[in-house]
């Protein structure tokens, strides 16, 4: 038998909790208000906190200025411009030039491949632990992890050493314009019972 006196008792029941995650969005239309730093600093000690095996807390966080957005945003142009034009381009920009918060997370790299992918996991858990800081003290976020952030430019606007770490990761985050709507596939499609 558990003894579950150890476990300290949640102030909320397990139908409030499920509603606040469901409640959670990814957001990228923010109001031009800047968060107090106080509640990104909090968001970041609660990321620490994710499951994380043989406690290897392979995570790193990064405060992003303006300087270092600006360059991040003039990579993701040049990309895109690559990619999709310069029409795609100047659109893409100016979506990103007004995001008011931005956090890079990064990995510390392991030699072991397990390790490794176990490491990638825990930071991906640590976004979510944020994520729904930032939920709860009314602020949106999304995370974002396309071309930019694999790009080795993105190493040198950080200031990193690409053989020690790399990034999993940005995160956008500011009071939201509005709160989009989601919807997931059905339960039953993704659950399954094995014998």
């Amino acid at each position: 038998m558990t003894d579950r006196s150890i476990l300290k008792a949640s102030p909320i029941t397990p139908a409030d909790a499920a509603d606040f995650i469901r409640g959670r969005r990814t957001v990228d239309q923010f109001t031009d208000d800047i968060p107090d730093p106080a509640i990104i600093r909090e968001a970041v000690e609660l990321a620490r906190w994710a499951p994380n095996h043989h406690l290897t807390q392979p995570w790193r966080f990064y405060t992003l200025g303006p300087t270092t957005q600006s360059a991040i945003v003039d990579l993701n142009t040049r990309l895109v411009a690559e990619r999709k034009g310069d029409e795609v381009a100047a659109a893409k920009r100016e979506r990103w030039q007004a995001v008011p918060g931005w956090l890079a997370i990064t990995c510390v790299i392991d030699d072991d491949p397990d390790t490794a992918r176990e490491d990638y996991a825990a930071c991906a858990c640590a976004i979510q632990n944020m994520s729904l800081y930032l939920h709860s003290a009314g602020l949106g976020s999304k995370w974002i992890s396309g071309e930019a952030t694999r790009h080795p430019d993105l190493a040198r606007i950080l200031d990193i050493d690409p053989g020690r770490e790399y990034c999993v990761g940005l995160l956008w985050y500011g009071y939201p314009k509005r709160r989009p709507r989601s919807q997931r596939s059905d339960l039953d499609t993704i659950l399954a019972a094995r014998p």
